[in-house]
């Protein structure tokens, strides 16, 4: 499994796309922690005060909102690219247990997430510590349960690795698959969450969970507690890792 795992990275690393990603990533969490800072005095901010623990917590947590469709994203290009460059009989030539194939890009887009969240949470330590310094706030990095948060990050970007991989093992098209997961998260779930009737379960979805793993506080939104958001988004990974795997030893590779 490892000589496998290897392989997956050196299959990565042989293009730019996800230093690109990456970049991506990072520039989105600059951009959504100087957004949530420079509003932050706002009387309509939907966000606690940045001297309150909630608010600090909200704050750190848009590391994972900056990173974890990115690496879905990463992921799932890096298992369709397979059936898309007709390298796929290739790989499962050389390795005939397909489970191992998938087990080993799961683990190996799980640690790119996990790496993914531990820059983007660098950004909003560089970004935050200073501007809040001159706004007179001060933020223990170990203080306030921000280490629960950067824990939930690295934890919520690693498992959007697995939903990448298993739905792209899933629906094998590459376009299909990248273009279905953009619009899930930027369009669909915020519209169904906007709606209040919906609450009641609107609260178990993928991005909901996300940000009640990472100790997101919002006045107009209400989230599970976050061991219960980690538990729900870990069996999102789950199912769709599983699933993916199902089918990818079920199916015809051509």
């Amino acid at each position: 499994m490892t000589s496998l795992i290897a392989g997956e990275f050196r299959k990565l690393f042989t293009t730019r796309l996800w230093l690109w990603l990456l970049v991506g990533a990072m520039g989105l969490t600059a951009l959504y922690t100087s957004l949530l800072i420079g509003f932050s005095e706002d009387p309509d901010t939907m966000t606690a005060p940045l001297h309150s623990p909630e608010g600090q917590r909200t704050l750190f947590a848009v590391a994972s909102g900056g990173a974890n469709t990115l690496v879905a994203v990463l992921a799932a290009i890096g298992i369709t690219g397979e059936f898309r460059h007709k390298t796929a009989t290739a790989t499962f030539l050389a390795t005939p247990r397909r489970g191992q194939v998938v087990a080993a890009k799961l683990a190996t887009y799980a640690l790119v997430g996990a790496a993914y969240g531990v820059a983007c949470l660098f950004v909003v330590t560089a970004i935050a510590m200073p501007w809040l310094a001159t706004k007179g706030i001060e933020v223990g990095l170990l203080d306030n349960g921000l280490p629960g948060t950067y824990a939930g990050v690295i934890a919520d970007v690693a498992i959007f690795g697995l939903l990448g991989v298993g739905l792209g093992a899933l629906l094998r098209n590459q376009v299909a698959t990248v273009v279905g997961l953009l619009v899930y998260r930027f369009v669909a779930e915020p519209i169904l969450t906007g709606i209040p009737a919906l609450d009641s379960w609107t609260t178990y979805l993928p991005g909901s969970a996300s940000a009640a793993l990472t100790q997101v506080s919002l006045t107009t939104q209400e989230y599970l507690r976050a061991w219960e958001g980690g538990l729900v988004l870990a069996g999102y990974g789950l199912l769709f890792a599983g699933a993916g795997a199902l089918f990818s030893m079920r199916r015809d590779i051509t």
